[in-house]
């Protein structure tokens, strides 16, 4: 559907506008918003400025996040107070991170607060502030940008801004919290497919590793309540007892730029083992690092141990010489008549998800021992059926994966569908005065 257009534009002269309806105003936002510096007030609420969530309590970002946040320890006599409706030049206003406030409190004395004029839509200017235009005109204001560092008020208040009527400012907010609603309801709906699918996923995998794939076989209990039954001619037993298990070195090796990738726990969150941003060691380190039977092997599976306990990757022979990092274990397999594939989705099942659960230690990073992994009860097929039932899944997972993958293009398309029409309309071009209350 082709929007309307306002019939009379003018240039503007400013870069990042270009033509603006014929009466809009141009103005440098300092004619527009004051900068305030207004001491808090006793019992005012500590503020964090969010990108996601604006201007929140902390106690609300915490309890949103389920995250812990530090708190002033010394008191908020220098904190800055906001009202409602006010916005805070955050630390990370580069990337667009000027808030808009629904609450009084204070913030932190590094946050700039900024109090619209008299006769502006917050509404508006919240949308107009977060918008990608204004964001990269914004980027532009001074040279040396990081994170960390925040815009002034003044090279706030020095760059133009476009200014609608009142009236037009409101049927802005109106037309776009109405269209994008509705685009983040489509959103939501695919988020909502993409998590299905991740459960189907893990419905298929702990379901074939456990049942197989003749659903006639006659069953029996594996004495193990996480697999409950299996086919009468599986065995279950020690993961131990068809691979070894290898603990990595405890070695603190030297980093250096061109030298033998180290996979740790970053490296083995897909299928295959992934060194493109691995970091790197000397030779002599590589050596210490292998012994021991360390060296990984094609066919072998790296395992993390912690932190994101449970990760397990494939090594192939297209992957260079390379040594584990700290955290992680090698996978061997004592037959070759194991398959890798295999036993990679046990692995990645609920079927030892669910074991690793009750054996993890530490209560800031999780971890298991060497000993335990070595003790986990894992289901195994006669090697005929490894086989296939990882082909198996890996036809599901591919079938799965072509799902998602439309989804997350859904989504994409949708969130530039949103920046497009945000940005289109708090610049005027579209004229949404008829269409507010479609």
């Amino acid at each position: 559907m082709s929007l309307p257009r306002y019939g009379d534009y003018r240039k503007t002269g400013v870069a990042w506008l270009a033509d603006i309806p014929s009466h809009w105003q141009i103005y440098q936002a300092r004619r527009l918003f004051e900068q305030r510096r207004d001491p808090s007030l006793p019992g005012d609420e500590q503020l964090s400025a969010t990108q996601k969530y604006g201007v929140i309590p902390q106690r609300l970002f915490m309890e949103q996040e389920d995250q812990k946040v530090v708190l002033a320890l010394g008191g908020l006599d220098n904190f800055k107070r906001v009202q409602p409706d006010d916005f805070v030049i955050s630390l990370r206003s580069f990337q667009g991170g000027i808030e808009r406030s629904r609450y009084s409190g204070c913030v932190s004395p590094a946050y700039t607060v900024l109090r619209p004029q008299s006769g502006l839509v917050p509404g508006y200017w919240e949308h107009l502030l977060k918008s990608s235009m204004y964001i990269a005109a914004l980027q532009t204001t001074t040279d040396g940008i990081r994170d960390g560092k925040s815009i002034s008020y003044g090279q706030f208040g020095a760059l133009p801004v476009p200014l609608p009527s009142r009236r037009e400012q409101t049927a802005i907010v109106a037309f776009l919290d109405h269209e994008t609603a509705k685009i983040d309801a489509l959103i939501a709906e695919q988020e909502k497919l993409i998590a299905l699918l991740a459960e189907k996923r893990q419905a298929t995998v702990s379901r074939a590793v456990t049942r197989g794939l003749n659903l006639d076989a006659p069953m029996k209990y594996s004495g193990v309540s996480f697999i409950g039954e299996v086919p009468a001619h599986w065995g279950v037993a020690a993961l131990k007892r068809h691979w070894s298990v290898t603990d990595c070195k405890h070695i603190t090796a030297e980093f250096v730029d061109e030298g033998y990738p180290l996979a740790s726990i970053r490296e083995v969150q897909s299928r295959y083992v992934s060194l493109d941003a691995a970091k790197r060691t000397t030779q002599l380190y590589y050596e210490q690092l292998i012994e021991g039977g360390r060296k990984p092997l094609p066919g072998d599976l790296i395992l993390s141990r912690n932190a994101t306990v449970g990760e397990v990757a494939q090594v192939t022979d297209k992957h260079p010489l390379f040594a584990m990092g700290q955290d992680v274990c090698l996978l061997r397999k004592l037959s070759h008549k194991s398959s890798t594939d295999f036993m990679q989705s046990v692995i990645s099942s609920e079927v030892v998800v669910e074991q690793l659960k009750n054996i993890m230690v530490g209560s800031t990073f999780k971890r298991v021992n060497v000993e335990e992994i070595r003790a986990l009860q894992v289901p195994i097929p006669p090697p005929i059926e490894q086989v296939q039932i990882a082909a198996f899944i890996a036809g599901e997972n591919q079938r799965l994966d072509s799902l998602e993958k439309e989804a997350v293009r859904a989504i994409d398309l949708l969130k530039e569908r949103r920046t497009a029409l945000i940005a289109a309309a708090v610049t005027g071009q579209i004229d949404v005065r008829g269409l507010a209350t479609l």
